[in-house]
């Protein structure tokens, strides 16, 4: 882990706590998580004894690059500049998705909902408009998905994200999975139609040599 975080068991040995130095950024890993169910959580605070600015959740079987994207992007400083109350806008929406329409997804407006779908229909990211303007209700306004989609059943692995989640780092995401889904396509072509959707769930470790 960065050399920024103080990381840390709980008793049970079940869980593992990362601390930013600031006390304003904060990470738990659930270690024995079931596949399907939230393994990693990451919350942001504006200060130490402040509610939260926004969340992140992870199920288990988010792959390890994707899930050392974000950490890197964390350790890297991103989700400090994050203004409490403002409003979520097309330019923060464009900003966080700018690496799925370079890739060529699919772009799809349904009511409240916009989402994109990789050229193989094997993942997709999901904006939630009517969530993006009530972060009061807790409800996540970005799903990010592998597998098959939230609305037709359990996808492979599945992040969520609260409304106040910076662009930067959703951004990070985004250029994760397009990438992971470009290499499942080469790999496609390789073996026949043989689909990856999960990488080595080994948890990921953060490079200390990155600096902020």
């Amino acid at each position: 882990m960065h050399g920024e975080f103080e990381k840390w068991r709980t008793w049970s040995d079940d869980t593992t706590h990362a601390i930013h130095e600031s006390q304003t950024l904060r990470i738990e890993h659930v270690h024995e998580a079931p596949a399907h169910e939230t393994a990693w959580t990451v919350a942001a605070y504006e200060t130490p004894v402040s509610d939260r600015m926004w969340h992140l959740t992870a199920t288990r079987a988010t792959p390890a690059p994707v899930l050392q994207d974000l950490l890197t992007h964390l350790a890297d400083g991103d989700g400090w500049d994050t203004t409490i109350g403002a409003p979520v806008d097309e330019k923060m929406v464009t900003a966080a998705t700018q690496p799925l329409s370079d890739a060529g997804w699919k772009h799809t407006v349904d009511g409240r909902w916009i989402r994109w779908t990789s050229p193989d229909g094997h993942a997709g990211v999901h904006f939630d408009a009517f969530a993006a303007q009530h972060p009061n209700q807790n409800l996540a306004t970005w799903t990010i998905w592998a597998g098959s989609s939230p609305a037709q059943g359990r996808p492979t692995w599945l992040i969520t994200a609260s409304p106040h989640t910076p662009s930067s780092l959703l951004a990070g995401l985004a250029e994760a999975l397009a990438q992971e889904t470009g290499t499942r396509q080469l790999q496609q072509g390789r073996a026949h139609g043989a689909r990856l959707t999960t990488s080595a769930l080994a948890a990921p470790t953060v490079a200390a040599n990155r600096s902020r």
